[in-house]
């Protein structure tokens, strides 16, 4: 090939070519005309970039193939951030064949087809480029992802700012208008990056709304609008490493979202005491264990939630409760230290169960009643209640 000359022709019509590409762009391309100023001018430097770059590549018989990668210099993530991959091949190949067209007028005499295989050889070369920059841009946005979702993560649990929370979730294109539910296990190990690159993956396999974080050993999640939580988790164990899964409490917003997270945490951490536990368990079947661990909310809960409610329910619900404990949750025994008829006694269990949601005929929920009881008692007299701070 008479190098020399097409060169020379092609360093004449550089600016010509890339007028007619940005034109055919603007004709071709409706999403292109859409475009804010700022982001084709980017384009623009890149495709003026690109006629240099083939020069160059010509200069050096088309051997050194890694410069295609200097295309993109210009604006390499923010065209990345405001470009799909997708629309950048497009742009490309409405240049190639811009430059397919005139290739009678730049080449040299007889020279016409070496011109055209090496335009399209070095637009396979810029498509690759492409795709690198791309893979950087997405591997940046993975990793900013990581340490945003951990951030919010670590907010959550310190109890920040619900605005703060809010601002966070939203530079991760969170909804706060949501219902959100924290689930907490054991990560399964690895680089964060590509944990929660799993986790978003089969999120939307399942068409889920999900942020994640990897909080030291654990992996915790933010489920948006699941109504059943328990179920959807289930289905997502596969991400999670061995060991206990808990679910917290659902929540409205993310002003809320942190009392869920620390349940489901305080959960995790209690979990290992009840070794036959579900997988997942959710934080409420956990709060014995949680109270015992230490868990200030978890007693307040069990409080409120067992032995204040059947107080209020009436003292033949917290009798019936003591005596079925006391005759080791035998309904015999417990129906005659009460002297009333066992067909009583089962209405007031189920009464229990109602009002409770837990149930006395059940080993664990049991030891839940138990223990809120226990606690109940302990809080609400004088000779062992703490002082309130």
């Amino acid at each position: 090939m008479d190098l020399a000359t097409t060169i020379q022709n092609i360093e004449r019509s550089s600016s010509a070519l890339t007028t007619q590409s940005l034109t055919r762009m603007d004709e071709r391309l409706p999403w292109f005309r859409d475009l804010p100023a700022e982001q084709r001018s980017m384009v623009t430097l890149v495709a003026q970039a690109g006629v240099r770059q083939f020069l160059e590549w010509l200069r050096s018989s088309g051997d050194d193939l890694g410069t295609s990668d200097m295309v993109f210099e210009a604006a390499p993530l923010e065209l990345a951030r405001a470009i799909s991959l997708q629309h950048t091949v497009a742009l490309i190949q409405v240049v190639i064949d811009v430059v397919e067209e005139q290739v009678p007028q730049l080449a040299a005499d007889g020279e016409d087809d070496q011109l055209r295989e090496s335009v399209l050889r070095f637009s396979r070369e810029i498509a690759f480029a492409a795709a690198r920059v791309y893979a950087r841009a997405a591997e940046t946005r993975g990793a900013w992802d990581a340490r945003l979702q951990a951030m919010l993560v670590d907010a959550l649990l310190r109890g920040d700012n619900p605005d703060e929370l809010i601002s966070r979730a939203a530079a991760l294109g969170w909804s706060e208008t949501q219902t959100i539910t924290v689930v907490c296990g054991a990560t399964p190990g690895g680089e964060a990056t590509l944990v929660l690159h799993s986790v978003q993956r089969a999120a939307r396999r399942l068409g889920l709304d999900i942020l994640a974080g990897v909080h030291g050993a654990r992996l915790v999640l933010l489920l948006g609008g699941v109504a059943e939580p328990v179920e959807i988790v289930e289905k997502l164990t596969g991400q999670f490493g061995e060991g206990p899964i808990v679910v917290g409490p659902t929540v409205t917003g993310l002003a809320d979202a942190s009392a869920s997270a620390l349940a489901a945490v305080a959960g995790h951490r209690a979990a290992p005491a009840w070794p036959d536990a579900p997988r997942p368990v959710t934080a409420v079947q956990l709060l014995p264990e949680r109270a015992i661990a230490g868990d200030e909310a978890a007693r307040r809960g069990l409080r409120e939630g067992v032995y204040m409610t059947l107080r209020r329910a009436g003292g033949e619900l917290l009798e019936t409760m003591d005596a079925f404990i006391s005759s080791g949750g035998v309904l015999e025994g417990t129906a005659r230290e009460l002297y009333v008829h066992p067909n009583t006694v089962r209405y007031r269990l189920r009464r229990i169960q109602e009002v409770t949601g837990f149930s006395p005929t059940d080993p664990h929920e049991a030891f839940v009643l138990r223990v809120g009881l226990t606690i109940g008692r302990l809080e609400s007299s004088p000779a062992t209640r703490r002082p309130r701070s």
